[in-house]
């Protein structure tokens, strides 16, 4: 019989959303103040991105903008450093840690980083586990299958994975773009601290990302474990 009283697993969930919630809070808060901050040498994102890549002797890659708010990323397929309005032609300690980041992964991307191939091997995985996570997983609940539970556990347990060697990748741009800013003076030693709290904030976004899908994959066993009992 089945108990309809209140799911105590739903504490996870509040949890995990609340760790995303405060990421995403912190992440825009701190871009947002030191935004407003310009680097003392005046240089726009792009302009950090060129030095940053003719510097490092990366010649294969292109930069282009791309609408949005934070919405700036390596591409390493196509060889592409996208920079958001928010980053391209602004000139804030936040614009240029921004695009260091981006060129860490594209000089990560140059050295064959470990993590990094490694990440992008598992992208085929992760998309299909992700794709087909959550309908085995409800269908196998409402059905009360438990089989298609285990399976979409495992599915999404693939996509966690993902998320998981992401985080390595992303730490390591990070200490990159700290390097290569003080090294090609694209901020003074002064302005570091600020740009590593923007690079924290950022990196935090990640860790909560990963924490919550953690935490939903342990209510899922918990859920199929519940129904085998």
């Amino acid at each position: 019989m089945y108990n309809y009283g209140f799911d105590t697993t739903y504490f996870l969930v509040i949890i995990g959303a609340m760790l995303v919630m405060y990421a995403q809070t912190r992440v825009k808060s701190t871009f947002n103040k030191f935004s407003e901050w310009e680097t003392t040498n005046r240089v726009t994102g792009r302009q950090a991105a060129q030095t940053l890549l003719q510097a490092s002797n990366i010649h294969n890659v292109s930069i282009e903008h791309i609408p949005g708010h934070l919405s700036d990323h390596y591409d390493s397929q196509n060889k592409v450093l996208r920079l958001s309005d928010a980053t391209d032609q602004e000139t804030s300690i936040a614009a240029v840690a921004v695009a260091a980041h981006e060129c860490g992964h594209a000089l990560q991307d140059a050295e064959n980083y470990g993590f990094l191939r490694m990440r992008n091997a598992f992208v085929p995985i992760a998309q299909l586990g992700s794709s087909l996570s959550m309908p085995l997983l409800m269908i196998g609940l409402v059905m009360n299958l438990l089989s298609l539970v285990w399976l979409g556990i495992i599915a999404f347990s693939a996509a966690l994975l993902f998320q998981i060697i992401t985080l390595p990748v992303e730490f390591d741009a990070s200490k990159r773009a700290l390097v290569i800013m003080e090294q090609y003076h694209l901020v003074e030693p002064d302005e570091i601290p600020a740009a590593k709290k923007v690079l924290n904030a950022a990196a935090f976004t990640y860790i909560a990302s990963t924490l919550n899908s953690a935490l939903t994959l342990l209510r899922f066993i918990l859920m199929a474990q519940r129904r085998r009992d």
